[in-house]
């Protein structure tokens, strides 16, 4: 591990909004504030939401920003690019943001049932070969219901048509309410405020032409749900590795 990276972690170390918990102690001790963000953390009843794979931070903060009247927490489980957000949210001393650093698949073990009103998944990996690690597939339908309130919201934000065709295909096949849904968000006459984030490879993506897709649903109690079996065409540019693709979204 590289020096700049330690360096990284001896910050967050520090910050009293970065949550870091190994799975050992987790599995051991639990995790005190489930079930109590509000009262213990945040000390006010405004609503959770949670951003899924968080990277750097840009819409953690960014929404955390817009939003005074929300709580937002990133969770990703690459603590050296989540330094980023961690950071710059810890100097400006803003109260309603704070990180968590843990695989998505383990936050039931972070929140209790209802404590979480809205997800954002943006720029996710589509996972094309793999549906159950898809972070809009089925399997994690059912664990964001695990802590979503009933009328729990996601928000998926992709540059990749597979993914956000995969995604609208699972809201219609199990009959999610879509509250919004475009191909081309910067082009779709929405005054939304969520225009004016952009995370870091959301601009790469950009710059490359690619236009940017969005759906908005409501993660409703079912008890079945379906996957889509219809076949999806790949991406063909994802057949790239991320820092490939960020090469030639920067023209080096």
């Amino acid at each position: 591990m590289g020096k700049n990276k330690l360096a990284k972690f001896d910050d967050m170390a520090e910050y009293p909004h970065v949550f870091q918990y190994p799975f050992s102690v987790l599995e051991a001790e639990g995790f005190d504030l489930k079930g109590h963000w509000h009262e213990r953390f945040f000390k006010n009843k405004n609503p959770i939401v949670l951003e899924l794979g968080c990277g750097k931070g840009e819409y953690t903060v960014g929404l955390g920003k817009i939003f005074p009247d929300k709580n937002f927490i990133g969770i990703d489980i690459k603590g050296a690019r989540m330094w980023s957000g961690a950071k710059e949210s810890h100097e400006t001393g803003m109260k309603n943001v704070a990180f968590l650093r843990t695989h998505i698949e383990l936050i039931n073990r972070f929140f209790a049932a209802g404590e979480v009103s809205e997800i954002w998944i943006t720029f996710p990996d589509p996972q094309m070969r793999k549906a159950n690690k898809r972070l809009t597939s089925t399997r994690f339908m059912k664990l964001y219901r695990e802590i979503l309130a009933g009328d729990g919201v996601i928000h998926l934000k992709t540059d990749s048509n597979f993914m956000y065709t995969y995604t609208v295909k699972m809201a219609e096949i199990n009959n999610y309410p879509v509250l919004f849904q475009t191909d081309d968000l910067y082009h779709s006459g929405s005054a939304d405020p969520i225009l004016a984030i952009k995370t870091y490879y959301e601009q790469q993506w950009l710059d490359r032409g690619l236009s940017i897709k969005y759906i908005k649903f409501v993660c409703e109690e079912r008890e079945t749900l379906v996957e889509p079996e219809e076949e999806i065409e790949y991406d063909a540019y994802r057949s790239f590795n991320r820092s490939k693709r960020s090469a030639l979204a920067s023209g080096k």
